[in-house]
């Protein structure tokens, strides 16, 4: 997606992020916010300018898209099933969430 190999709905752009929808529809909005140059978790999480826009990007979504609350979420590892290696936020919500969201069996 980053790349412009595939095809996503980009809700926001600059030279430095992207931010659009997850493919996975378990909660009505997934959204991922992740810089557009190769990092892991945790080099995103260790640079304070590109925590601080992310940051930044991911209440300004949650804020609009999910008034009722939403959730941030960013995998680290096998045991938390993160899937990708390059560095992403989740931003979940448009439902209440309860204690733990589990994707459908």
């Amino acid at each position: 997606m980053i790349s412009g190999r595939s095809a996503g709905n980009i809700r926001y752009e600059d030279d430095d992020v992207v931010v659009f929808d997850n493919e996975l529809t378990w909660v009505p909005v997934m959204l991922l916010i992740t810089p557009k140059a190769h990092r892991t978790q945790a080099q995103m999480w260790s640079d304070p300018a590109m925590l601080g826009k992310i940051g930044w990007l991911a209440v300004r979504f949650g804020r609009e898209m999910c008034p009722g609350g939403y959730r941030l979420l960013s995998n680290f590892g096998n045991d938390a099933l993160q899937t990708q290696e390059h560095a992403h936020l989740h931003v979940i919500g448009g439902t209440k969430l309860g204690l733990y969201v589990r994707p459908p069996s």
